[in-house]
């Protein structure tokens, strides 16, 4: 069967892996897919590899038009030194669960996993394509996919990257990590609204076909490092293989036993790629979706009904602030193989802000279950775990613990479960202390990085050593409608305003 990317909207231009990679979103504003899911059918033979050795043997099977030299190289130059944890994704067994870290890279947050291979992937993909034009990195971010991009893209050559980020929908932390980013190709601008405002102004200029001649004209193409993106998706695959066997080779589960994921998600990307693994034949009995009070997806995988029309909440897990799920797409696709209905479905939410699915598609959703925390049972769960345990939750993980917690009630499933822990809990130090040390709360956020290292005996992370003192570097608000002109401004390209 032969493999390649197409779009989830219908377009018939059948693409490999490399263009898939650099156009980001295809032309009739679909997102790229695989033909097919690929299979791996040897488990057995994967036990015992290290990170970069299990990324090869997932990612070849995604790559199709690159050389194992290409593959390796990529992988090399992403999962080395710049990982503060020998093993890049660590599973931590607390009581009977089981915690994904997917924060120790350099910016504290599972982002790093897949953003910090995808500039490589990119700049090979421009050598496949002989492109002759610089590429602008157009990314809108909840907090954390900015900062692994700006990383992950900072003085790469040919490549230039703009994030964008809602000015006040991030924490201190996330922020400052962004603004004083180094390189001389980066800009990170600030946008007054929520993340949806920001990613619907992203997708917009990528629909825009004058906007886009105008900076073909001007030597430059678009692409984008968010989980649009198939080349950000697709490294995300590894680290649940990685995880099961490693609870494999640790006697925690024998090869073939089955066992639940629990992922705090926004986007639905990070969860897709859970999806994309059970279906290559990783031993996954449910997949759990954890929302906070945005729960868009809760609501859906529920009932079967998406719908936006509801008010955005402000959270203290904010890269999960989010209505727009856009990954949700891909999945629609997976489900009912069906260009036509998901361009319907897609349609009708742009146009009325929500869609109902067949009851045949809502019949396929049923190896997901869905739930959502509150406020202050995502504080319960950070003191819980901490009191019980010694273990330090950032918000978000602190969702999926709530989601796993209700699971295990309704259902009495036994199965083994692994929770991904999506980012350190030194990012998101004031909501920590909200329950660990009240008194703590009259510091900045700055300070308290160095509270939460002694109250729980952690080390800092170098992501973060000494970030109140570094310089910032960008301060650039915009309103939203004027994303493009920011676009302009960046790249100095004559004529001003379109």
């Amino acid at each position: 069967m032969e493999f390649f990317y197409k779009s989830t909207r219908g377009s018939k231009n059948y693409i490999n892996a490399s263009t898939a990679i650099l156009k980001g979103i295809a032309e009739d504003g679909g997102l790229y897919v695989p033909s097919f899911i690929p299979k791996i059918n040897n488990l057995d033979s994967l036990i015992g590899l290290d990170y970069k050795d299990l990324a090869y043997e997932v990612l070849s099977k995604f790559l199709n038009d690159f050389t194992e030299d290409e593959i390796k190289y990529c992988i090399g130059k992403a999962y080395d030194e710049k990982f503060e944890h020998e093993e890049i994704a660590p599973i931590r067994k607390v009581g009977d669960k089981y915690f994904l870290e997917l924060f120790h890279g350099p910016t504290l947050a599972f982002k790093d996993m897949a953003l910090s291979i995808l500039p490589y992937l990119m700049k090979i993909s421009s050598e496949k394509c002989k492109m002759n034009k610089d590429i602008v990195i157009l990314t809108a971010t909840s907090g954390d996919t900015g900062k692994a991009a700006l990383e992950g893209f900072s003085n790469v050559e040919d490549i230039k990257i703009m994030v964008f980020y809602p000015q006040k929908g991030v924490s201190e932390i996330q922020k400052r990590q962004m603004v004083t980013t180094k390189g001389e190709n980066t800009c990170v601008l600030g946008i007054n609204g929520n993340f949806d405002d920001a990613q619907n102004g992203v997708k917009e200029i990528f629909n825009d076909k004058e906007f886009n001649i105008k900076l073909n004209e001007n030597g430059y193409v678009l692409s984008s490092a968010n989980s649009i993106n198939i080349g950000r998706l697709v490294p995300q695959i590894v680290y649940y293989f990685y995880s099961y066997l490693t609870l494999v080779k640790n006697k925690e589960v024998e090869i073939g036993e089955k066992i639940n994921v629990v992922v705090p998600t926004g986007n639905f990307g990070n969860i897709l790629a859970a999806f994309y693994a059970k279906e290559m034949g990783l031993p996954i009995n449910k997949l759990i979706c954890a929302s906070n009070e945005n729960n868009v997806l809760y609501d859906f995988i529920n009932s079967g009904k998406y719908d936006k029309r509801r008010e955005f909440i402000t959270t203290i897990s904010p890269s999960m602030d989010i209505l727009i799920s856009s990954n949700l797409e891909r999945l629609l696709y997976q489900l009912s193989k069906d260009e036509n209905c998901v361009n319907s479905l897609m349609n009708k939410l742009s146009e009325e802000g929500y869609y109902q699915v067949s009851d045949n598609i809502k019949d396929k959703l049923k190896d997901f279950k869905a739930y959502y925390a509150k406020e202050e049972e995502v504080l319960d769960s950070i003191e819980n775990n901490y009191n019980k345990y010694n273990y330090v939750l950032d918000p978000h993980t602190a969702v999926a613990d709530v989601a796993y917690n209700k699971y295990k009630i309704d259902s009495l499933d036994n199965h083994k479960t692994i929770i991904v822990s999506t980012a350190s809990p030194f990012k998101f130090t004031r909501s920590v202390f909200e329950r660990l040390n009240k008194e703590a709360l009259d510091k900045d956020d700055f300070k308290l990085v160095y509270e939460l290292s002694d109250l729980a005996k952690l080390k800092i992370p170098k992501g973060i050593e000494n970030l109140e003192s570094r310089e910032i570097i960008h301060n650039k608000i915009y309103e939203k409608q004027d994303m493009r002109e920011s676009i302009i401004e960046f790249l100095n390209i004559p004529g001003g305003k379109k």
